[in-house]
This record gives structure tokens, sequence and C-alpha cells, in this order.
């Protein structure tokens, strides 16, 4: 008969449930440790739906279709036309008056007044037409970057879905690997202390041995069988 043999405790895995669904484990195959974290159907749908329409808009993130040159267009005519009016019901109104004004008091139009109120008003709407001109290109560039954000802001949202769940998983993987850590801590300390009682033991028992060994034949009889204790503790 020989000597019980103390093995080390096997691998403790780790695993973190809610509702009893386990969200994530670690556990040791080989020599290998391995972590994985089980995502929801949801999950999954939302993490490859983002995943999916991230790789697909970023190469065409800066890029304009017809349909969106056509509706940027669109915008900018009507903004354009809309300046062109504000001009239009503002200074057409002050030629007709002015065209009165002159014809009441001197029977026509052909004079010095007149010319001068009028190279005046029409100095103002050349430059208020200028000013719409300016106006016009601040406000293409305006869409354009309104566009372009819409899209980067998107982009950041899909990237924001994964970068989430990336999160929830690395969270709850960390949560199972410090079970295991615990578990295999746990289980170190009491093989540790098994170890240490059995090797208390066995000085004991030689100690004692040694004793009974000088007290006759039953102390050797007793020395012996402490011997064999030793082998099995």
């Amino acid at each position: 008969m020989g000597k019980s043999s103390k093995k080390y405790p096997q691998y403790s895995a780790g695993t973190i449930s809610i509702n009893g669904n386990s969200k994530a484990s670690t556990y040791k195959t080989g020599n290998n440790i391995y972590s994985n974290y089980n995502m929801s159907d949801a999950e999954k749908q939302a993490y490859d739906y983002a995943q999916k329409s991230f790789a697909n808009s970023l190469s065409s993130v800066n890029v304009f279709d017809d349909e969106t040159k056509k509706n940027l267009q669109s915008q900018l005519n009507a903004y354009t036309l809309d300046g062109q009016k504000l001009i239009n019901n503002l200074y057409t109104p002050m030629l007709s008056n002015l065209k009165n004004d002159i014809a009441s008091r001197f029977g026509n139009l052909d004079n010095s007044v007149f010319m001068d109120n009028l190279n005046s008003i029409e100095a103002n709407r050349a430059n208020s037409i200028n000013d719409l001109a300016q106006d016009v290109l601040a406000k293409r560039d305006e869409l354009v970057n309104n566009e372009l954000s819409q899209r980067y802001t998107y982009l950041s949202f899909l990237q924001d879905i994964q970068n989430q769940i990336n999160s929830n998983a690395l969270n709850y993987i960390s949560g199972s690997q410090s079970n295991s850590s615990s578990g295999n801590s746990y289980n170190a300390q009491n093989y540790n202390a098994s170890q240490s009682s059995g090797s208390t033991f066995g000085k004991y028992a030689n100690l004692a041995s040694g004793v009974l060994s000088t007290m006759g034949p039953y102390g050797v009889a007793a020395s012996a069988a402490l011997q064999i204790a030793k082998n099995y503790i």
C-alpha cells in the first residue's frame, strides 16, 4: 500500500447569468483559457446591422449621388428665389413710388432729380443682389456641410452601437473571469491547507514514532502504526 495521492484541484470555471441565462463564461480547455460572451438574438441583430451598415456607408460617406445633388440644388434654388422675391418686393415699390412722385411734381421723368434718385435705388438694389449671390454661395456650403454632418452622425451612431455592445461584453466577461479567479483561489487555499495539515501530522508522527520505538515491544508496534498512518494522511 502506498501513500494516497493528493491531486491539485481542477480549474474552476466562471459564469455570469441573468434570469437563468448564461451571459458570459470563462473556462479551460487543454492548456488554454477561454472567455466567451453570449449575445442575445436582439443584441446580435443590432450588432450585425450596425457593423454591416457602417461598412456599406463608409466608402460613400463623402460621395453625393444624383438624387442627393438634385435635392441640394432644389433647396438652393428655393433659397435663391426667396432672396430675389425679397429684393423685388423691396425695390419695385420704391421705383414705382419714385416715378409717380417725379411725374406728379415735374410732369415727366426727364430731369436730374429722378435720375439721381433712380441711380441711388439701382445702386442699392445692385448691392442687395451681390449680397444675395454671396448668401447663395454660403447657403450651398451650409447645405453640403449639413448633409455631411448627418452622414457622419449616422456613422458615429452605428459605431456607438457596436462599442456599447462590445463594452457590455467585456464587462460581463470580466465578471466571469473574476468568478473563475475566486473559485481557483478558494480551491488553492483548500489544497494548501490540506497539504499543510498532512505535513504537520507527518512531522508529529516521526517525532512520536522515535519516542515510542524506545519503549519496548508495545512501543515499537505503536511506532510502526504511526508510520503507516502517515502515508495516508
